[in-house]
């Protein structure tokens, strides 16, 4: 049945309507899809850049439920995530506490530079240690430790659950455990911890597979499961809180020969970021982002070529960029990965004072489909502002996503919550481009010392400049509650986005974007109003509970 000329509403010019058992074979015999694929959105000769706010994704059919969405996706060459989401390395956005939380939810979280060496080099440490499968090299103490020097390695490490060995060491004869509980009210911080530790020891010996390891800790009530040679020396450890926390957090981010948490810093490309490095590798870091507005310099360039000589088993991600021409230099240098993104974060300024940037949709598209060709993953680092932005982001061919002001107000970012002048709980956040940030003052939520690396003033070649010229502001953010709470809340929220489109993986909806199965449309200013909340006289905008 041929289509007839009709009017504008796409009715038949006959009165009689037709069969609705040929729908579809009605609309087989149209010429184009609905909507326009993501060359024609995305070709800047029409229309110019786009943002994230100027296009909507088409529904697809839906024909499984959400919770077979698959969030998969590499963030290197060589390693994947189990949901697409990384947290800045802002010094208002992501520490050591971030970071686990991070992992642990299946992302990643990338440690921030403004701060001493030896201090980010900790914080890697800590997210390596946070959770393990045989701990190899388990905090180890003598018989003549006493109870204060135990209750002081407790507050440096985190942890209070020691092994007692005769020589202090690993490889000697276990003789007990020291936990928490036996120290925490021992008066005499003097007395030896041979005079609190447990003796009565479940132990396991070395070539237990860590399944089994796992089935006697569960059985046991105790906290630890040394494992010991024939000899009854310790040669590793096993937690029950990192049994607890395999079963609470299903999708950490892990290495698999390790079972370590990935951690993953921030570095700049000066001299020195080079003996800071040395640290961070020495701490067991596994991804390396230089940090940088503008990518494509010789400077990142020969700090590429340098990574990939002296730690080849050591992912380097680069950026930023906007351009293929930018990507292409860091590409040919070795990069395993790329950040996209320039002047598009909130609290960026960069677009507005040096004239220089893309829109963040037109960026991430022209960056990751050229990417693409030599398999380097790409962060879309920058604009997010909710579930929609993500699921924008990611169909315009980035694997993963980073986020700064999104995540500036949760529990686990750095600093302390404190009640704006309208009554709010805030937290403060700031560009790290930002006067404050360059100068590395506190600001209420920044470095913890003084010891400070001036990441701010590097990351925008800055640092020799006598006077500072912001791309970034000071500001602060509403409380949003946990990670652990905001994070799922993302995921059901792509998952939910990506049934809607009709697709089952991330995979899935780039390759069908690219192939033209995905179809967009824009939007105008009108459409965009449309879309969002009105005609209300009030509202509460709850996302999820």
């Amino acid at each position: 049945m041929p289509i007839t000329n009709g009017d504008a509403m796409n009715e038949p010019t006959s009165t009689k309507a037709l069969d609705c058992s040929a729908a579809m074979d009605v609309l087989a015999q149209y010429p184009d899809r609905d909507g326009i694929d993501v060359q024609t959105l995305l070709d800047s000769k029409n229309h110019g850049g786009l943002t994230y706010n100027d296009f909507l994704v088409l529904p697809g059919y839906i024909g499984f439920p959400a919770s077979e969405v698959s969030m998969e996706t590499p963030v290197t060459k060589r390693i994947s995530l189990k949901t697409p989401f990384l947290s800045s390395p802002m010094d208002t956005v992501t520490e050591h506490s971030m970071a686990i939380y991070m992992a642990l939810l299946g992302g990643l979280g990338v440690i921030h530079h403004n701060c001493s060496a030896e201090d980010q080099a900790e914080m890697v440490r800590k997210v390596k240690r946070y959770e393990n499968g045989f701990i190899l090299d388990p905090v180890v103490i003598s018989p003549r430790t006493t109870v204060g020097e135990a209750k002081q390695l407790k507050e440096k490490w985190g942890f209070g659950g020691f092994p007692v060995t005769e020589n202090g060491t690993l490889r000697s004869k276990l003789v007990g455990i020291v936990t928490s509980r036996d120290i925490q009210f021992h008066a005499d911080l003097d007395d030896p911890v041979t005079s609190v530790m447990s003796v009565d020891l479940v132990t396991a010996r070395t070539g237990i597979t860590l399944q089994d390891a796992n089935g006697i800790l569960s059985k046991s009530k105790k906290g630890k499961l040394p494992i010991v040679d024939e000899g009854g020396n310790l040669v590793s450890l096993l937690s029950r809180s990192d049994l607890m926390k395999n079963l609470h957090y299903p999708l950490a981010s892990k290495l698999p020969h390790s079972k370590q948490l990935i951690s993953a810093a921030a570095i700049g490309t000066r001299p020195e970021d080079k003996a800071r490095l040395q640290k961070l590798v020495d701490a067991g870091l596994d991804i390396v982002i230089l940090d940088s507005s503008q990518g494509n310099s010789v400077f990142q360039i020969e700090m590429i070529k340098h990574i990939k000589e002296r730690y080849p088993e050591l992912d380097v991600i680069g950026g930023n960029v906007v351009t293929r021409e930018q990507a292409a230099a860091l590409i040919a240098a070795g990069v395993d990965g790329l950040r996209i993104g320039m002047g598009s974060g909130s609290a960026c300024i960069t677009q507005e004072v040096m004239a220089v940037g893309r829109p963040q949709a037109a960026s991430v598209y022209n960056v990751a489909s050229f990417a693409a060709k030599f398999g380097v993953p790409c962060i879309a680092d920058g604009g997010i502002q909710n579930v929609g932005h993500i699921v924008k982001g990611l169909a315009l061919g980035a694997t993963t996503v980073m986020m700064g002001g999104l995540l500036a107000g949760t529990t686990e970012s750095p600093g302390q919550y404190f009640v704006s002048r309208e009554g709010q709980l805030v937290k403060a956040y700031r560009g790290m481009g930002s006067i404050d940030a360059m100068e590395d003052k506190k600001a209420g939520a920044g470095s913890k010392n003084s010891k400070a690396s001036n990441a701010g003033t590097a990351r925008y070649f800055s640092e020799g400049d006598r006077l500072l010229v912001a791309q970034g502001v000071s500001g602060s953010v509403l409380d949003r509650g946990s990670v652990t709470k905001f994070i799922p809340y993302l995921m059901a929220g792509v998952q939910h986005s990506l049934q809607d489109i009709g697709v089952k993986s991330l995979h899935e909806l780039r390759q069908n974007v690219v192939h033209g199965k995905v179809r967009f449309e824009l939007r105008t200013v009108s459409a965009q109003a449309e879309g969002n909340v009105h005609g209300l006289h009030s509202f509460d905008k709850k996302l999820y509970s």
